[in-house]
């Protein structure tokens, strides 16, 4: 036997150390990719209905995007305590989540570019 073997061995006996949960930096990754999607989505929704942008308008001189950012970041927050609650002492699937939010973000994007609102709009 070998000097590798011996150490594979070796650390094949020792006892797993134990894992710290990652719930709460899966809840920070997963609520900041919610939070760009909220800002898309809300930003479409008010560019489609004159109604929910004068609900959303917070400061005139902004219009609607006062109110879509201060909503926004609103849900983030509540999306973050919320994960980071029931996620506190857990161990998630990071891969898992790391997808979601790649999607999360992506979808943000999307949606505030303005091509693809304008198309969503009819415009």
């Amino acid at each position: 036997m070998n000097h590798s073997e011996a150490q594979s061995e070796k650390r094949a006996a020792m006892p797993r150390a134990k894992q710290l949960p990652n719930g709460p930096a899966a809840a920070a990754i997963l609520s900041a990719a919610a939070g760009c999607a909220f800002v898309g989505i809300l930003s479409v929704v008010a560019g489609a209905s004159k109604p929910i942008a004068k609900v959303l308008t917070f400061y005139l001189p902004t219009g609607s995007l006062s109110g879509v950012s201060s909503v926004a970041i609103l849900l983030w927050l509540a999306t973050w305590v919320i994960l980071a609650k029931r996620w506190r002492i857990r161990t998630v699937a990071i891969g898992k989540v790391n997808a979601m939010a790649f999607l999360l973000l992506a979808l943000g994007i999307l949606l505030t570019f303005p091509p693809f609102a304008e198309f969503l709009h009819g415009n």
